[in-house]
């Protein structure tokens, strides 16, 4: 079985030596890759010295050295990390094995149910990973604790059938919704988290990453569940309608006239919104009822080519 560490990097260099280091001696048999995003500080040439496999992504943003990653690199078992050296190497083996054993498909190292709160010294951030972690379990009804980790393995399966979209920090926020969609076998593996060594600089941006990740959790859900989407959007404007509605009607009842046209008029327009909001939400779930069996009829194909 042939396993790929996936390191993608952005001005790095401070910490992927020990990091490629780290990797090998946990898994000496895989191949380690660095795919380095424009960095100016020379983390490709320090990664090189170090003995991974260097490669380059110039479109900017971690989804689009996924993208790349994902195309480009063949294995039976993918277990990607940052190269800021705040995972564990040591918890490798234990991170694949699920995927060379068991059949899973992803594994998730859970930073959240272990020392991301007391190492992480950005509270934006740990607010951040609770909203997120309460709005996929509300929309998708699943018990994942961390849901934007960026330490996880990958079956051959997943990666040749993940269509990346998100070209910044939201890719595992993707990541975590297409698998639960696609009903991808998951699983969790508490993983210690340490904080960034003195020197290092995070990439992410509390505020406009944060809303990047929280609109990417509202188009997806419309995407993967539009008849849900489109319902509670035909609830909430229906609500409106019949609220701008009764006035109108109680002064009808008592007086036989219809003074307030134009609100009259803005409830109606409503109301019919939301009826092509329910009927839009219900020709959209046709098309994804589809696309899902289209879907498993390719990963059918595809395991069947495999075998």
């Amino acid at each position: 079985m042939k396993i790929a560490v996936l390191l993608p990097c952005y001005n790095e260099a401070s910490t992927i030596a020990k990091v490629v280091t780290d990797f090998r001696a946990a898994l000496p048999e895989a191949d380690i890759y660095v795919y380095d995003n424009n960095s100016t500080d020379g983390t490709a040439q320090v990664a090189q010295q170090a003995g991974a496999i260097v490669r380059h992504e110039p479109m900017q943003g971690k989804g689009n050295v996924i993208r790349r990653m994902f195309r480009e690199v063949e294995a039976d078992c993918y277990l990607m990390a940052d190269g800021d050296d705040t995972y564990p190497a040591e918890q490798a083996r234990q991170m694949v094995s699920p995927i060379l054993e068991e059949h899973v498909d992803m594994v998730i190292g859970d930073r959240l149910s272990s020392t991301y709160f007391e190492q992480n010294k950005r509270p934006f951030h740990n607010g951040g990973n609770r909203v997120v972690r309460w709005l996929i379990r509300r929309f998708w009804h699943t018990d994942i604790h961390d849901i934007m980790t960026g330490y996880r393995a990958f079956s051959r399966t997943f990666v040749k059938n993940f269509p990346v979209m998100s070209g910044n920090f939201e890719i595992e926020t993707e990541m975590t919704i297409h698998a639960l969609d696609r009903r991808f076998l998951l699983r969790e593996v508490p993983v210690v988290y340490r904080d960034r060594p003195q020197g290092s600089v995070s990439k992410l941006n509390t505020f406009s990453d944060g809303i990047s990740v929280l609109k990417t959790i509202v188009l997806l859900y419309k995407e993967y569940r539009p008849l849900r989407f489109f319902s509670w959007l035909a609830a909430f404007l229906t609500l409106a309608g019949v609220l701008l509605l009764i006035p109108v009607l109680v002064e009808y009842f008592h007086t036989g006239l219809v003074p307030r046209f134009p609100t009259l008029i803005v409830s109606m327009f409503l109301l019919l919104a939301a009826l092509l909001s329910l009927f839009t939400g219900l020709c959209l779930d046709v098309i994804v009822t589809k696309d899902r069996k289209n879907y498993e009829l390719r990963l059918l194909q595809d395991g069947s080519q495999e075998y």
